[in-house]
């Protein structure tokens, strides 16, 4: 039950930003130029700060110590603030339903982002509020980390359209994410997870068109022009963690796996790393590695996404 307003005769929906596909693929590229924009400014030291007295919620019920600064940083640097919400200032869902706590709290808040665990806790909270909710990090999804990847990628070696991508590890909320851009952007996706470890059957079959399970890391890698992992075992399930090692063994991104690529093959990571693990030691030193422009490139999607966001809701108003 998505709120509606009147806009010039026309019923406009209140956005929200839970999944990519929430917005269109030309949307998407207008929040990544102006990401790239926005980062430009902050660079020459430009003050920009089109917020004043906006105020952010951050609910987090699942920590994450880039996703707090990034946010919560963008905001101050609008000229709004941000209020950090712990578990232990709300616990959604427990003690007050998620549709009482969402028309409660966005009633005093201009923009809310939720990093939680189930996907359907922000599309509860998204459905009562009434101003526009982002998904920080669910079990299912990681949008906001694919404009910040897409962003770096765009700025590194152009427009990703037609490129092969190659996703290395656990079929986890990064790699749902992944095959939604494939989409949207119109790359190639080549997935190496080991058996058991696949993405929802219910993403690949939707994404046939794009995303292609192979065989082995080696097999996703040959002539890619990106290659990303996450850690092998991801928040909450760090007792699965020896069985997940033998498991990944043969998942590792290394300098022999990049050999395989495209010579101009990026690598990316959203971090945190475990060098040893997912990743060899030397990984994040490697020529095409990326990753700490693409760590700096949450606060500036981001900011470009708040900016949308928030102004898409003051034209329905």
């Amino acid at each position: 039950m998505l709120k509606d307003s009147n806009y010039c005769g026309v019923t406009m929906a209140l956005r929200h930003f839970l999944t990519l596909r929430d917005l269109s693929t030309l949307e998407l590229n207008q929040i990544l130029q102006r990401a790239i924009e926005l980062k430009r400014k902050q660079h020459n030291n430009e003050v920009f700060q089109p917020f004043v007295g906006k105020v952010m919620g951050m609910i987090f019920e699942k920590s994450s110590t880039r996703t707090r600064v990034s946010f919560e940083a963008g905001m101050s640097q609008f000229g709004g603030s941000a209020i950090f919400l712990s578990p232990r200032d709300t616990q959604l869902g427990r003690g007050e339903p998620i549709e009482d706590s969402a028309r409660v709290i966005s009633s005093m808040l201009d923009i809310v982002m939720i990093r939680t665990f189930g996907h359907d806790i922000v599309e509860r909270f998204a459905s009562y509020s009434k101003v526009p909710v982002i998904n920080a990090l669910t079990d299912d999804h990681h949008p906001c980390q694919l404009l910040a990847d897409m962003q770096t990628f765009l700025e590194h070696r152009g427009p990703i359209e037609g490129k092969t991508v190659a996703w290395i590890g656990d079929g986890n909320n990064m790699c749902n994410s992944y095959i939604e851009a494939a989409h949207m952007w119109g790359f190639k996706l080549k997935i190496a997870a080991p058996k058991g470890y696949e993405p929802q059957e219910k993403f690949l079959s939707e994404f046939a068109h794009c995303v292609e399970l192979v065989d082995s890391a080696e097999d996703a890698a040959v002539n890619a022009d990106l290659i990303v992992t996450d850690v092998w075992a991801s928040m909450g399930q760090e007792e699965e963690q020896k069985i997940r090692e033998k498991a990944f063994a043969d998942y590792q991104v290394n300098e022999r796996l990049m050999n395989l690529a495209h010579p101009d093959c990026l690598f990316m990571h959203c971090l945190p790393a475990h060098r040893g693990e997912e990743i060899s030691e030397t990984m994040l030193d490697h020529m095409n590695a990326v990753v700490w422009d693409e760590a700096e490139n949450r606060l500036h999607a981001q900011k470009a996404l708040v900016e949308f966001l928030i102004n898409e809701n003051l034209k329905k108003d």
